[in-house]
């Protein structure tokens, strides 16, 4: 490759392309190691899970598949900031308890009082505080794979309702009387 006659027409020239911070965290669940099987053998693939939050009530899950470690995680990140769901607080806890159901994982999401802490286990713990979450109880049944298990949590926290969207969804109270 021929020298070049002019030094400042640098082609990847890495100094200048510093990256600002973002604004969101981002955690790796899991790398794992995916086989399918062809006919001249096996094709070896990266699967990365990662969380991204901003400790703010914003939270989302990714996914992301690649032959390459590091493109999997750039893969599972743009997912993740694709797929963000907002999570509704009441202060540091959430504004009510939750139950789901997703594939082989149960899940349930109660408020704890100031304090408490997340008490949580896996994935479920590093969801709740990435999300801002700093009071919460939960417990995770059925299913101990993790890609599974932290879409449960974004499920049971998507189904969470602040205090004027429960009232707007629940109707009106019993025993009052609308002015008619």
């Amino acid at each position: 490759m021929a020298k070049t006659s002019r030094p400042d027409r640098k082609k990847n020239d890495r100094r200048d392309n510093r990256r600002e911070p973002s604004e969101y965290e981002d955690v790796t669940i899991s790398i794992d190691r995916v086989t399918r099987v062809v006919k001249g053998g096996r094709r070896m693939r990266f699967r990365a899970v990662v969380v991204l939050g901003n400790k703010k009530g914003k939270v989302g899950l990714g996914t992301g598949k690649a032959g390459e470690v590091q493109a999997s995680l750039q893969k599972a990140q743009r997912d993740a900031k694709r797929h963000m769901i907002i999570v509704p607080m009441k202060g540091d806890t959430i504004p009510h308890e939750v139950n789901v159901k997703h594939k082989a994982a149960r899940l349930r999401l109660m408020p704890a009082s100031k304090g408490t802490g997340i008490i949580a286990g896996g994935p479920l713990r590093i969801i709740l505080d990435l999300a801002g979450v700093k009071d919460a109880l939960a417990k995770s049944f059925g299913t101990s794979n993790k890609l599974v298990s932290a879409q449960a949590a974004i499920k049971a926290l998507g189904m969470l309702r602040g205090s004027r969207a429960t009232v707007a969804v629940s109707g009106p109270v019993s025993g009052v009387q609308s002015p008619a």
